[in-house]
């Protein structure tokens, strides 16, 4: 032999043993405990539960955390049964651009930029809203505004979703300004407002 073999070679049977070792360990680090956990999915039955569910009901009298909602007022817009006259909070220049940033967000594109429901959508073919300015709606008591916005009214959707509670005051607050924008009385004018209609 005038090569001098260096190293060692195994055999074809070690190479085999070789790589069904490194398989079952690589099998190994495969379970599939966290891919196929023991859980309940929406609505699956379960026969662990007397009435047949998974899904347990709320204890009697729980409340979400952040939804209490003692405020009456605040959160229905309502004195006893009836629609509330007054705003759960004062009325200030804050609050009105709040308001009219809201409305111009969400109300616009339905009932204008002044209330007469002409807004875009119902020149796209969408059904028209009744005019804020008609006496009915200028009659209104704000809590009735604040509860159409929350619960929706014919064919508008609610916005309670959408719209935080203290948003849907400073709505129906600017709707009142665009009410009284439309329908105020001259002598209602201050008078250097009146000074600028001459």
């Amino acid at each position: 032999m005038s090569k001098i073999e260096i190293g060692y070679r195994l055999p074809a049977t070690g190479y085999r043993l070789l790589t069904a070792a490194v398989v079952l360990f690589m099998c190994a680090a495969c379970r599939q405990d966290m891919h196929d956990q023991p859980k309940y999915t929406a609505y699956k039955p379960s026969d662990f539960f007397a009435d047949g569910r998974s899904a347990r009901p709320l204890i009697e009298g729980t409340i979400a955390q952040g939804h209490l909602n003692e405020d009456e007022l605040l959160h229905t817009g309502r004195s006893g049964t009836q629609p509330a006259a007054m705003f759960p909070f004062a009325v200030d220049d804050a609050l009105m651009r709040r308001g009219r940033e809201r409305y111009d967000i969400f109300c616009s594109p339905c009932h204008g930029l002044t209330g007469d429901g002409d807004g875009m959508v119902v020149q796209r073919g969408y059904r028209r809203p009744p005019s804020f300015h008609v006496d009915r709606l200028r009659e209104a008591p704000a809590g009735h505004l604040f509860d159409v916005i929350t619960n929706g009214f014919g064919a508008m959707p609610d916005y309670a979703a959408q719209i935080p509670v203290r948003d849907r005051w400073a709505i129906a607050a600017y709707m009142r300004a665009l009410q009284l924008s439309q329908n105020a009385a001259v002598a209602q004018l201050t008078p250097d407002a009146q000074g600028r209609l001459k």
